[in-house]
């Protein structure tokens, strides 16, 4: 990570560099669960909506989605091999597998 940028910075770079068409959906929750363990709340909703994009691939998911599937993560987690498929994809564009400290 950059000293200029900030973690919500950093995670929206790798984020665009790990799914420049967007993330699918079957990839949604895995990488909230993800984001949650490196970003507050609010900060996964900023960079939720910068990504993620709803059915019709043009309309972004709004705040009261990001909140619901959040609220879902907290209910569930993702399965082991959902958080490793995002987690090598993000990896490979430089994601830090350990939460950065804050």
């Amino acid at each position: 990570m950059t000293e200029s940028k900030s973690v919500l910075e950093n995670v929206l770079d790798w984020l665009h560099q790990g799914y420049p068409e967007g993330v699918p959906r079957t990839d949604y929750f895995a990488l909230l669960a993800l984001l949650k363990r490196s970003l507050t709340e609010e900060e996964v909703i900023k960079a939720a909506q910068s990504v993620l994009r709803t059915s019709d691939g043009d309309t972004p998911v709004t705040e009261a989605e990001i909140s619901g599937a959040i609220q879902l993560i907290t209910d569930k987690e993702p399965n082991p091999e959902e958080l490793h498929q995002v987690a090598s994809r993000l990896a490979s564009v430089g994601w830090p597998l350990a939460a950065p400290a804050r």
